[in-house]
């Protein structure tokens, strides 16, 4: 199921979404900068578990609280954005607000020309983008947002991509990345499901130390 919004929307776009996909983008004869301006309001996508989204605009403050699993692309977001964020996948081609992913314990993050006085979580990480697999990822989702919204930040992106491709940061929990490596292992080892979880539950936490590590980051996966 697909719904597709020219216009603009106000707080709570998607709450609770689980499946679906949800796509946004301002009047075709507007003249404002929808990378500049806010095209949907605060909360929106709360709780999500599934499902897709692209914005062509920023989001108000709190976008995607307590997401679980859902993708999305957007242009810039308010406060306290990705707040609390357990899973999924966000690329944001624009500003954050302050107190961005505050006590984020799963998910990644993709931001462009990210600034680190933003940040309020003391358990996840920034880092650069090495893996190639990752960039295409990425790539990919943004030309899907282009596809889908007409996007012109989207499309400066992709048409100057070895420029632009270097100023996105990861952000994602350290926990929850250990955890992502050692499945990635058990399914080069041929596993899968359960098996693949039991496997990176045991290599992750067989040690003393890390058995007091608490254990929301697998219950986060395993969702």
């Amino acid at each position: 199921m697909t719904l597709e919004l020219e216009g603009d929307s106000n707080d709570y776009i998607g709450k609770g979404l689980s499946g679906g996909k949800i796509i946004v983008y301002p009047p075709k004869d507007s003249d404002f900068v929808p990378e500049n301006n806010i095209i949907i309001g605060n909360a929106a996508f709360y709780g999500a578990t599934s499902g897709e989204a692209y914005i062509c605009g920023k989001a108000g403050e709190r976008f995607l609280i307590r997401n679980s699993g859902m993708k999305a692309v957007i242009e810039g977001v308010g406060d306290h954005g990705c707040e609390y964020m357990t899973g999924g996948k966000v690329i944001i081609l624009g500003k954050t607000g302050r107190n961005f992913a505050a006590g984020m314990s799963g998910g990644t993050v993709y931001v462009l020309d990210f600034e680190e006085d933003c940040l309020n979580s003391s358990i996840s990480n920034v880092e650069t983008i090495t893996s190639q697999k990752e960039m295409d990822e990425i790539k990919e989702m943004i030309q899907k947002h282009v596809d889908y919204t007409g996007s012109t930040q989207g499309k400066r992106i992709i048409h100057d991509w070895e420029s632009y491709s270097h100023r996105f940061t990861k952000i994602i929990p350290a926990e929850y990345k250990h955890m992502m490596e050692s499945i990635e292992k058990a399914y080069s080892l041929g596993l899968t499901g359960h098996e693949a979880l039991s496997y990176a539950y045991r290599e992750r936490y067989s040690t003393a130390e890390n058995k007091e590590i608490k254990n929301e980051t697998v219950e986060n996966i395993a969702k």
